[in-house]
């Protein structure tokens, strides 16, 4: 019931912004090309829903082996950086700077190296993710409570068993919090992948829907590409209390 009212406020400002367009676009008769009503948005979506489902299949598989990959790169530069105090030095920075850098504008490098196929928008969708699991983490396992570390190490507890009894559940909330981040965007980066050269996929659809002036399968796509990015989110929510149901009773 909590979570219920949470969602009505929004929901209602949602409708409400709906019906305050639809009426706008009717009473002041827009051109469809320039702004289609919402009502015209559904009826898209009704009427292309074959297509649009095989362009989000296409989508949902590129954005889920681009996130796997950047959540096995990051868990494993996060430990190396956590068993090497110098090479968290070394590093750390250059993952910071790394960020000043758009991916939009190095994409097209992946096209020419490796091109159209699925690799390239794997290979974005894994850089728009990689940040925020591993600073998330590398930022979780230094904060670790030391006495809990000295006295693991007293008991004669070896690294390996310090890190996956102390320092791995200690990151995992923070983990997860950086996987939702990552996970959401993920949807965003297989689309800046498809946009640069691919022939399947909702940024391919948006591209060409774009060239024909038709703003209502733009922004069909549009919601298709929100709904998706707010299901992973609340997946990877999902996840996070069935594997920590003591995080979840401690915010109670």
């Amino acid at each position: 019931m909590k979570t219920l009212k949470n969602l009505l406020w929004p929901l209602l400002f949602l409708l409400l912004t709906l019906v305050v367009w639809e009426g706008m676009v009717r009473f002041y008769a827009v051109a469809r090309w320039l702004l289609p009503a919402p009502s015209q948005v559904l009826q898209t979506l009704w009427q292309s829903r074959a297509l649009l489902a095989e362009h989000t299949g296409q989508t949902l598989l590129e954005a889920g082996a681009g996130l796997l990959l950047a959540v096995a790169a990051a868990l494993l530069l996060a430990w190396l950086m956590d068993f090497s105090a110098a090479l968290r030095r070394a590093l750390y920075p250059l993952l910071v700077v790394s960020q000043t850098i758009p991916i939009i504008s190095i994409a097209p490098l992946f096209i020419i190296w490796f091109g159209y196929e699925m690799l390239p928008k794997v290979i974005v969708v894994a850089l728009v993710c990689f940040f925020p699991v591993v600073v998330s983490v590398v930022e979780a396992m230094a904060g670790v409570d030391r006495e809990m570390i000295n006295l693991m190490r007293v008991m004669g507890a070896r690294r390996g068993q310090i890190f996956t009894k102390v320092k791995l559940p200690a990151a995992l909330p923070s983990f997860f919090s950086g996987l939702k981040i990552s996970a959401a965007y993920s949807i965003m980066g297989a689309v800046i992948g498809e946009w640069l050269g691919a022939s399947k996929g909702l940024g391919v659809y948006m591209t060409r829907a774009t060239r024909s002036y038709q703003t209502d399968g733009v922004l069909a796509a549009v919601v298709i590409i929100s709904v998706l990015s707010l299901g992973v989110f609340v997946l990877i929510e999902l996840l996070a209390r069935m594997i920590m149901p003591w995080h979840k009773e401690g915010r109670k």
